[in-house]
């Protein structure tokens, strides 16, 4: 087992832990920082779609109801699979809505926002974001040989672009 120190892009996290990753230091602290960047989007996400969820209203609704509680279990699912590699590469994982609330990209769901067409469309940008990022780390986990990260992101990317397709193609789009 290797020790490392691991410094995440959320302020005031550095930890010692033993990994069985033989990454090298730099290369598990570039890619924890950015497990932990997609796990405060995908938490962000996450609570998007339960409020969509919670709150759509118009003909869609018998069909976006359920689709957005497939849509957040499989988010909760994969957040925590990212936070479990943070600590698996020796990092910490961020994983508390504040932290989630400062470091996410995602752009604020409006709540006035409930009409079924509407809300979709939102949630459709804020999925091709997450995706973008989700892309972005796969690439940099690959270019630091980081295997097991890069199949894990690829995982979660198929099936959240299956997702965004289910969400483009309840609206037609």
């Amino acid at each position: 087992m290797t020790r490392a120190t691991v410094k995440s892009s959320v302020p005031n996290v550095a930890v010692r832990t033993s990994t069985p990753s033989a990454l090298n230091e730099t290369s598990r602290e570039r890619i924890v920082a950015a497990l932990n960047e997609r796990l405060a989007e995908g938490i962000d996400l996450h609570s998007q779609v339960k409020v969509a969820h919670w709150n759509v209203k118009g003909p869609g609704f018998p069909t976006l109801h359920p689709l957005f509680e497939t849509f957040a279990t499989a988010l909760a699912q994969w957040n925590d699979e990212l936070a479990e590699r943070a600590v698996i590469l020796g990092g910490t994982a961020c994983g508390t809505t504040r932290i989630a609330a400062r470091t996410s990209r995602l752009a604020e769901l409006p709540l006035e926002v409930q009409r079924d067409v509407e809300l979709a469309e939102l949630l459709i940008a804020r999925f091709d974001a997450f995706s973008e990022g989700l892309r972005d780390t796969r690439l940099m986990a690959e270019e630091s040989g980081d295997i097991d990260t890069a199949d894990l992101l690829t995982g979660i990317l198929q099936q959240h672009e299956k997702h965004g397709w289910f969400l483009r193609a309840t609206l037609g789009v």
